[in-house]
């Protein structure tokens, strides 16, 4: 019985579960802003590609 009080006690797992939450919301908080940029990015080569195409004819 005492051997159960001790696990109810103890918080290892606890602090370890939150730094795994922190690191899941540092990691889509990265996910949407990478993903954000390349729209940016393919936007602006399709209208470099489009400039080209229109140069060229």
């Amino acid at each position: 019985m005492r051997r159960f009080g001790e696990l109810f006690k103890d918080e290892r797992g606890a602090t370890a579960i939150e730094y795994g939450l922190i690191l899941a919301l540092v990691f889509l908080a990265m996910v949407g802003a990478v993903n954000s940029f390349a729209d940016v990015v393919i936007n602006m080569w399709m209208g470099v590609s489009n400039d080209v195409v229109a140069a060229s004819d």
